[in-house]
C-alpha cells in the first residue's frame, strides 16, 4: 500500500496552537509524495507567514 500525505492545519485561537478557531481549519491532498506534500506545506507557511497564530504539519497515513 502508498503512503499518501496531507497538510493539516488552519488558525488557532494562541500560540499555544492546541484549538482551531472553527471555519479556518485547512486539509490539502492526498499527495503521494512527502516532497510533494512539502511543496505545498512551504506555499501555506509562506502565506500565512505574518499570522503567528497559523500553523500548519504533514500528516500521512
Amino acid at each position: 500500500m502508498t503512503t499518501q500525505y496531507w497538510v493539516v492545519g488552519g488558525e488557532y485561537t494562541d500560540t499555544a496552537f492546541e484549538t482551531l478557531i472553527t471555519g479556518s481549519e485547512r486539509l490539502v491532498g492526498p499527495f503521494e509524495s512527502r516532497a510533494n506534500a512539502m511543496r505545498k506545506w512551504r506555499e501555506m507557511a509562506t502565506e500565512t507567514r505574518s499570522n503567528c497564530h497559523a500553523r500548519y504539519t504533514i500528516v500521512g497515513d
